[in-house]
């Protein structure tokens, strides 16, 4: 019997297996490529059964934090990967078999986005990380132990007039999903003109997903391969092989300034006690009470480093005669007072410590310091080299598809002259804007509001961390020169960094 669903024809109805094939799943940080939310992806799969999904966006790995923190609370086993493109060009797909196959993959897409080359044809050697290629695709040199075939449901007729038809050992299931279902095509189509600025009429195939790329129920994609017992069982120890998880409860930032926590608790307590003579004298009991208690605070909770490495980065500027304003809620810190952070005395104004940091605050603390706009750089080139660039780095932003970003981006795929776009952003009510183009753009529109649209850098977040960067994200290298994280600020809190704001101001 064969039954058609989604493109994908049903061979048979064996026995089923626990394990899932969804080696190649994307979301919208896909960039106007993928048409769902990683949240919406997990759910998704949650309601077919699904109890393993690889998440492998394009030239990315934005999303994956939040992924990982999505299929742990749904109980899905997470798998982490990136796939390869030079512009519309599959070359293959990374799956990491654990968190080091992940930063292998990540350092292998930060160096071409630093670099600005292209990709090679042929995946980089890897020890931790399995690359899946498709048929036409697969190097002509001899494959390497940890390099498979996808095989996709529409490949299966011409298996038998193919090189593997014979020695199937390193075929595996490969079904892309950008979708969730069939409906959602026209979306994804619409994305796919908006990132070739082309009208819709102008948009070919090769630029697009397949109509089948949907999210489909496991036991129809497996029975698919009903007759292919050897692909299934590859599919099988591969998807056993990998997974990823991150620890959610502890601080990723450089864990100490000196190599040792407890010289961070001592070198800071005397930069502290030498700063509050500069600040109070000698003879301050009130002085000295907030000081100890604040010390015993930043000590418990871990943060004597990040209070240290913020005082290194004052220390180099004083050292140049570089002006600078410490602000925010770290100026209610005497400890920060004493450390010439800030110029603010929490005494004189009577401000509460617990404000900055306390063990009950959900968000983590951080540092706003104002340099002036001629001398931040400067600032920021020391940190990088201070810390090293494979653990500093700037937070990344993602700016979002707003409602006069839609009109204007839609407008133009669907050929609306500049004149009636802009109508449409002046005066979207207008009785004018009353035709079938418009209800399609508003229809369209809502769907696609607040989808990633690029990627960017945060005014002024930086993190210090204790791993390599890319044990998280691969970093992007826009054009400040300095490398920027692929998640934003509230990625970065949600896995457990503090950043440190350096901001500049032309009044100082």
């Amino acid at each position: 019997m064969s039954v058609a669903n989604n493109g994908i024809q049903c061979l048979g109805f064996g026995a089923t297996s626990k394990n899932e094939m969804y080696l190649n799943c994307h979301s919208y940080y896909s960039l106007r490529y993928g048409t769902m939310a990683v949240e919406t992806l997990v759910e998704e799969a949650v309601k077919l059964g699904i109890e393993s999904l690889a998440l492998t966006d394009i030239n990315n790995s934005t999303g994956m934090v939040d992924f990982v923190k999505a299929c742990n609370d749904a109980g899905i086993h997470p798998i982490a990967g990136v796939e390869f493109r030079n512009g519309d060009e599959y070359l293959y797909t990374g799956i990491a078999r654990n968190g080091e196959g992940f930063r292998e993959l990540n350092e292998f897409l930060s160096y071409h986005n630093e670099t600005a080359l292209p990709f090679p044809s042929s995946a980089p050697q890897s020890r931790q990380a399995w690359f899946i290629y498709l048929p036409g695709k697969v190097p002509e040199r001899r494959l390497r132990d940890n390099e498979l075939i996808g095989i996709s449901p529409g490949y299966l007729n011409k298996l038998q007039t193919s090189p593997w038809r014979d020695d199937q050992s390193r075929l595996v299931i490969f079904h892309p999903v950008v979708m969730l279902t069939r409906d959602d095509f026209e979306l994804h189509r619409n994305l796919r003109a908006i990132d070739h600025n082309i009208v819709m009429g102008k948009l070919r195939s090769s630029m697009t997903a397949d109509p089948s790329h949907c999210l489909v129920s496991p036991d129809l994609l497996r029975c698919a391969y009903d007759s292919f017992p050897v692909i299934k069982t590859n599919t099988d120890r591969l998807i056993a092989d990998c997974g990823i998880t991150f620890d959610f409860t502890t601080i990723k930032n450089k864990k100490t300034y000196t190599g040792s926590r407890s010289d961070d608790r001592i070198l800071l307590q005397k930069l502290t006690m030498e700063g509050m003579i500069y600040r109070y004298g000698k003879d301050n009991p009130e002085a000295l009470r907030r000081i100890q208690h604040e010390l015993k605070v930043i000590d418990q909770l871990g943060f004597s480093s990040y209070f240290l490495i913020t005082w290194d980065v004052i220390r180099y500027s004083l050292s140049r005669g570089f002006y600078h304003v410490g602000r925010g809620s770290g100026a209610n810190s005497i400890v920060a007072y004493c450390l010439r952070i800030t110029d603010v005395d929490p005494i004189d104004l009577d401000l509460y410590f617990e404000r900055f940091i306390n063990p009950k605050r959900s968000s983590p603390p951080d540092f706003d310091i104002d340099f002036s706009w001629r001398e931040r750089d400067e600032v920021l080139d020391y940190i990088f080299k201070r810390n090293g660039r494979r653990h500093t780095a700037f937070i990344g932003t993602i700016s979002t598809f707003r409602d006069r970003s839609i009109f204007r981006e839609l407008g133009k795929v669907h050929g609306l002259p500049k004149e009636e776009i802009d109508m449409l952003v002046k005066y979207p009510d207008d009785s004018m804007n009353e035709n079938h183009v418009v209800s399609t753009i508003y229809r369209l529109g809502n769907q696609l509001l607040d989808f990633p649209n690029l990627r960017s850098v945060h005014s002024g977040g930086v993190i210090v961390s204790e791993e390599p960067i890319t044990c998280y994200t691969a970093l992007d290298l826009p054009p400040k020169g300095l490398p920027t994280t692929q998640f934003d600020m509230y990625v970065a809190e949600s896995i457990g960094y503090e950043k440190l704001d350096i901001l500049s101001q032309r009044g100082i």
